[in-house]
């Protein structure tokens, strides 16, 4: 499993009223990750990009290197791994 590279910063698909993109980013924000977030709702090339992706139209969909993860609070416990290193 990768190590976040904080040169590389991770990628948030997200939608204004979607709390688990809220959670997501509060969490990098408060360990100092950098991330850049795409608004799938502002933007429509971004929804597509998370279909190519994943198949579905689901957010957050958060990209960490080659690592593509559906949803954050599922996914909590591996990115969370990351973190640590």
């Amino acid at each position: 499993m990768p190590k976040i590279d904080p040169k590389e910063p991770i990628i948030i698909y997200s939608i204004p009223t979607c709390s688990d993109c809220h959670f997501a980013k509060r969490y990098f924000n408060e360990h100092q990750v950098p991330f850049v977030d795409y608004d799938c709702q502002e933007n429509i090339e971004y929804a597509k990009e998370v279909l190519e992706l994943t198949g579905k139209q689901v957010v957050p969909t958060i990209v960490i290197q080659d690592q593509v993860y559906v949803g954050f609070a599922e996914n909590l416990n591996e990115i969370s791994k990351l973190l640590e290193g």
